[in-house]
């Protein structure tokens, strides 16, 4: 276990991609204010995912984003690492002995259609049979499969702001593309959100929105530095979410949702699906309960997925 002393430095490991360097300077910041006394010393990781260009599933999935990371926490190079909730794979797809330390206030859940500057506005539904629509997770792929079939979904690889870049350029792939509202604000693009998409139908990412930051869970020191700095409601919905996830061990490449909200009761409910890839009718469920029970809550949400043919769709995208 850790131990540290006054005036100690606590390191922290990040991918250096300018949308990972914006949330960490957000952590830093409150950081700071919470131990003025402390140093942190921010460590840059560049990750598998960052460095290969191909397909994720070549490299395992979302996971090729967290392996490194999770190899520097593990053996003691950093204290902490930060990342988006959505990025993470679930626990069963991850060695153990890492732990959610910090869980950073939500932010905005939604897609938004991205087009090429100049573009005239126009929505999902009013682009031409045959268009492209650029996006690297299976969960909007399956989305366009099932609600514009007459769009073609096509894979595209690297950071936010490069993306737009070649999009604007031509050098995309795609005609259009598919983007995280939040992460769009997080790099200062929020005026290149075209159609905000409905969550209701177009439904997000598990884990969207949400920034983590995780320690060795056997160093209770450092762990007990970052947990004021927690969200509590939003660390609910994580768990929640999470949970779901882990259920049904979902993985990277796995089409699915699960989505939590809190309400002003204390009330949690988890909606979730599970996607056809090809398009075909989703397998969905929803859960509710007190906010203390929330872990269960999703892996109840969970089961009412399997229980309803979901280990079907999910035997597809784990192919």
């Amino acid at each position: 276990m850790t131990t540290l002393a006054p005036q100690a430095v606590v390191r922290l490991g990040t991918r250096p991609s300018p949308m990972a360097m914006e949330q960490t300077g957000r952590f830093a910041q409150a950081f700071h204010a919470c131990h003025p006394q402390l140093t942190l010393d921010i460590r840059k990781i560049t990750s598998e995912g960052d460095a290969h260009r191909g397909p994720l599933s070549r490299i395992g999935g979302k996971g090729a984003f967290t392996r490194r990371a999770d190899t520097h926490l593990l053996d003691g190079r950093v204290d902490a690492t930060i990342a988006c909730a959505k990025d993470l794979p679930g626990s069963h797809d991850r060695a153990p002995g890492t732990a959610v330390a910090a869980v950073l206030p939500r932010e905005d859940v939604r897609d938004v259609l991205v087009l090429p500057v100049g573009h005239q506005p126009v929505t999902l539904a009013e682009l031409p049979p045959g268009t492209r629509v650029g996006t690297s997770a299976p969960r909007r792929a399956a989305l366009l499969a099932s609600l514009f079939p007459q769009l073609v979904p096509v894979p595209i690889r690297g950071n936010a702001d490069s993306r737009l870049d070649r999009l604007d350029h031509g050098r995309l792939g795609a005609d259009v593309m598919i983007a995280a509202l939040a992460g769009l604000r997080r790099l200062g693009f929020a005026d290149r959100a075209g159609e905000v998409l409905d969550p209701t139908l177009w439904l997000p990412a598990t884990g969207a929105g949400i920034i983590v930051v995780e320690h060795r869970a056997d160093d209770t020191v450092t762990g007990g530095l970052l947990a004021p700095l927690t969200h509590p409601a939003t660390r609910i919905l994580l768990d929640a979410e999470r949970a779901v996830l882990a259920e049904l061990a979902g993985g990277c490449l796995t089409a699915a949702s699960a989505h939590a909200t809190l309400d002003d009761t204390g009330r949690v409910t988890v909606r979730a699906a599970v996607l056809d890839p090809a398009g075909g009718p989703s397998v969905r469920a929803e859960a509710s309960g007190p906010a203390e029970h929330a872990a269960e809550i999703g892996r109840r949400t969970a089961r009412a997925l399997l229980n309803a043919g979901a280990a079907r769709l999910l035997a597809v995208t784990h192919e």
